[in-house]
């Protein structure tokens, strides 16, 4: 995904370093329950989900409809937020030493409008898959765990907490 100005900036002070990003994911389903996934440029023969980074100041609602837009050429509406993740399956090492943890509120949209079209720069294709599908693909790390949950269950997912406060009793 391009860097925006705001990261850009960021990165100019603290370098490559560790950086907590906030981010959005879209799980776009057709009439026949395929989930729309996108090809990174950048990244042979894996395949995602459409979304990237929260702007400044942008709700994330709207970062999920304008991310999808832009890589896509599809205008959605999302119906529900599905679940926020995180930890280290969602950290990300990029070509030029940046490291990035992403924090991911996943939304499940409907298509309203425009046209399926990869973006041709940051996305070389754009296809709805079948759950009987992804087994023939390759996911990225994240989309392994994300993307099979979410077609096979509706609603919110919750995950599991692994946290426990240490004691000294």
């Amino acid at each position: 995904m391009p860097m925006s100005d705001y990261v850009r900036r960021v990165r100019a002070k603290m370098g490559n370093e560790f950086l907590l990003m906030p981010s959005v994911t879209a799980l776009v389903f057709d009439e026949q329950r395929r989930v729309l996934l996108v090809r990174p440029s950048h990244r042979d023969n894996v395949w995602v989900a459409p979304g990237g980074a929260v702007d400044p100041d942008e709700q994330p609602q709207d970062a999920v409809v304008r991310e999808v837009w832009e890589e896509t050429g599809l205008l959605v509406e999302p119906t529900e937020l599905r679940g926020v993740f995180g930890g280290p399956e969602y950290r990300v090492w990029y070509a030029n030493g940046d490291e990035v943890g992403y924090m991911m509120a996943v939304y499940e949209c409907r298509a309203t409008g425009g046209a399926l079209k990869a973006d041709g720069d940051e996305i070389g294709e754009a296809r709805y898959f079948s759950a009987g599908e992804l087994r023939s693909i390759t996911l990225s790390r994240w989309a392994r765990i994300i993307v099979p949950e979410m077609m096979a269950v509706r609603g919110p997912v919750l995950p599991r907490v692994t946290w426990r406060p240490i004691t000294n009793h």
